[in-house]
């Protein structure tokens, strides 16, 4: 088990943006041609890559933190485990309110999981989204 203080670093040293999963999302999507905006603070979410001549966004959720159901995101840390089913709830329940809003402003939303950055079929996926 790992000792509390370390844990706290270690989850205090998270970051919100430019993570790699995104950076990957990014650098495909230039290369593809696309341009886009960053975390546009005026669409609900933030949306970490904007298209807004097409009215599409992308989400990179990290598979931990947004609760995903593959291998690393399915797992809870064995310590405060109450706290972290709740926590990975509510931002998955933040996640959808956030979709949801934007559907009914009339964008088209894509979620790429930190896990489908390796996917050699993220490229065909992110371009049939963004056609």
């Amino acid at each position: 088990m790992e000792d509390p203080a370390i844990r706290s670093k270690t989850m205090a040293a998270v970051k919100g943006k430019d993570t790699e999963p995104e950076l990957v999302v990014r650098r495909l999507c230039h290369s593809l041609g696309y341009r886009y905006r960053l975390h546009r603070a005026d669409l609900p979410g933030k949306p970490d890559l904007v298209f807004p001549s097409r009215r599409k966004v992308i989400f990179v959720h990290g598979c931990f933190w947004h609760g995903h159901d593959c291998a690393r995101g399915s797992r809870v840390p064995k310590t405060n485990r109450t706290y972290w089913v709740a926590k990975i709830g509510r931002n998955r329940a933040r996640d959808e309110r956030y979709q949801q809003r934007l559907r009914e402003l009339g964008w088209r939303v894509l979620t790429v999981w930190e896990c489908e950055t390796k996917s050699p079929g993220l490229k065909r996926r992110i371009v049939r989204f963004l056609n």
